[in-house]
């Protein structure tokens, strides 16, 4: 059986700030299915040392970039855990990645250096008899662990997945020594990105395979538009990039056995968590379909466009139920714009509960994406028959099915996407949607082609193996 380490920064149910933690809490019971057996290497962040309970410590480490730490090993929710314990690292106020105001910790460099650390010491010398064959490490946050493997001489071959390229986790050149890593590898053709330590970068260059979650998405990052300054890396290396989708944990999210919803098991089902899910957030019957939105404010996500491109949506007798927190500033202009629309209902914030009762509850999600490596949601909106109305970018546009005239011809369509990627074209597809939403024969075909889609894990999990294979038979 192959063994993988992950390494990454979070991990749901743990710790979750984006799609990133669905995935490292996902995959590794997927891979299971494939014969690989995965531990997730996570930081022993306050809130996960809340949760995780009963551990056994596997290493000790008397000095951890400024303090000792040990290595704890647990499992939770069917994953199998190493937790890195460095108080004087992970154990404070605030979020995983910044204080309370939303500035990034000063010390994130060493946070993140000391977590791929470990993972190279793993790799190196195993706990307790484990030793990884792969050792696969997830954004920037693991970037440096090729660096502290090659320091160590280990020869499991690094696996690199993308899930967001925006992030790149610079340090200033002046934390090398501090860091540990090489002075003599600083430079173009490793981890130098501008005069700056570049954790991507040095995940990039150090990696035997790279990969990201769509396959539009890896294509877009050989762009100087997406690459966000690395798509000359990426260009180098591109024989070794590739592109697999995200899957979703079929059981969480399951219209047929989900705890915080009406069951259901066909679009027909959707009408009494509809009528719910207008109650909860204060909306009226309407004949227009309800939108729903849930997703951090951020321009990256459309939100100023969705802004721009509402009374699109409005006019038509279209609602909105909106969950979500973010830039102030487009918190603020939302607020103010339920304020004026009473088809507009916004919650700031996120409830897990609640976002089952949106997919569940809504006609349509939303996803107005500038970029979107994969995007989950309109994932959960295809298994819950949820019609995807998404922007034309990364994985949106690998997993919607275009109401096109010969989509829709074929029978085939799944959701609306638009392009290009403005508020002119968004507010064009919402005036498509109210008209597809107004031939109840067509929508409803629409919604039991979208829980038909195959969301789950089993093909990507697939893939992933397909590249451990490639590398682990490369080693023997």
């Amino acid at each position: 059986m192959t063994k993988s380490l992950f390494v990454v920064s979070e991990c749901a149910p743990l710790v979750k700030t984006g799609g990133l933690a669905d995935v490292a809490g996902a995959l590794p019971a997927a891979l299971a299915a494939q014969g690989i057996a995965v531990r997730v290497l996570l930081p022993g962040y306050r809130t996960v040392l809340k949760q995780i309970g009963k551990t056994k410590t596997v290493a000790r480490y008397d000095a951890l970039f400024g303090g000792t730490a040990k290595l704890l090993a647990c499992k939770v929710a069917g994953i199998d855990l190493l937790i890195l314990d460095a108080p004087h690292l992970y154990d404070r106020d605030g979020a995983i990645y910044g204080d309370a105001t939303g500035q990034d910790w000063p010390d994130n460099a060493e946070r993140f250096a000391a977590l791929c650390k470990v993972g190279a010491m793993v790799a190196a010398d195993g706990v307790e008899g484990w030793r990884p064959d792969i050792v696969h490490g997830h954004d920037w946050q693991a970037g440096l662990t090729p660096e502290y493997m090659m320091a160590l001489g280990v020869d499991a071959p690094f696996v690199f997945t993308i899930h967001n390229i925006a992030f790149h986790g610079n340090a200033n050149a002046g934390k090398l020594k501090a860091l540990g890593l090489d002075p003599a590898r600083f430079h173009a053709d490793h981890f130098e990105f501008w005069g700056q330590i570049s954790a991507l970068k040095a995940g990039l260059v150090g990696a035997a395979k790279i990969n990201t979650v769509s396959q539009t998405y890896a294509e877009e990052l050989l762009t100087p538009e997406f690459g966000i300054g690395m798509d000359g890396v990426l260009r180098a290396r591109q024989a070794d990039l590739s592109g697999i989708v995200n899957g979703i944990d079929l059981d969480a999210w399951n219209p047929e056995a989900d705890p915080n919803i009406k069951t259901y098991k066909s679009p027909a089902g959707k009408a009494a968590n509809k009528k719910t899910l207008q109650k909860t957030f204060g909306l009226g019957a309407s004949d227009g379909p309800l939108c729903v939105l849930v997703s951090r404010l951020t321009e990256q996500k459309g939100i100023d466009l969705l802004l721009d491109a509402l009374p699109a949506l409005l006019d038509r007798g279209g609602q909105l139920a909106l969950l979500g927190s973010g830039d102030p500033k487009l918190e603020v202009a939302l607020l103010e714009a339920a304020d004026r629309h009473e088809n507009l209902s916004v919650k700031i914030g996120y409830d897990e509960a609640l976002s089952h009762q949106m997919m569940a509850g809504g006609d349509v999600i939303l996803v107005p994406s500038r970029f979107e490596p994969c995007g989950l949601t309109q994932l959960y909106g295809l298994r819950y028959g949820t019609v995807p109305l998404v922007a034309l970018t990364g994985g949106l546009a690998d997993t919607v099915i275009n109401a096109s005239p010969a989509a829709l011809a074929r029978g085939v369509a799944t959701g609306l996407q638009f392009f290009p990627i403005n508020a002119q074209a968004l507010a064009n597809a919402f005036a498509r949607l109210a008209a597809l939403y107004a031939d109840s024969k067509v929508w409803k075909a629409m919604q039991r082609n979208a829980m038909k889609q195959p969301v789950g894990w089993e093909t990507s999990a697939a893939a992933y193996k397909a590249i451990y294979d490639s590398l682990t038979e490369k080693q023997t």
